[in-house]
């Protein structure tokens, strides 16, 4: 006969089995969530570096066009034409504005002004 108060064996048996599988449960958890989560990521990470090497080729592109661009001598000289080169003999002229006129604050106290 069995103890009083100890579970019957069968009992103790099936409390040891489910504890038994949560632990199991547990570890394949760990097993496959963790990792797919990882993978995951990875995938996410993956697509933002391409997303990002297709900016920079496009911008590396760009670049290698105006750098063809500037092997041309008549791109150079409107590029220096532009920051107000000449070429020797040339004479440069600039054509500045007028002046704005200063305007004329009379000075305080003077006659015909009213407070």
């Amino acid at each position: 006969m069995a103890e009083r108060g100890a579970p019957p064996p069968r009992r103790r048996h099936n409390t040891v089995r489910l504890a038994l599988a949560g632990v199991v449960l547990v570890g394949l958890l760990f097993a496959f969530v963790y990792p797919t989560r990882t993978f995951l990521d990875q995938r996410s990470d993956t697509s933002r570096a391409r997303q990002q090497l297709d900016v920079l080729r496009s911008e590396n592109a760009k670049l290698e066009k105006a750098a063809e661009r500037l092997q041309d001598p008549a791109e150079i000289e409107k590029l220096a034409r532009r920051y107000g080169l000449v070429q020797p003999n040339e004479q440069a002229f600039v054509i500045v504005p007028a002046p704005e006129p200063v305007p004329v604050v009379p000075p305080e106290g003077a006659e015909g002004t009213s407070p």
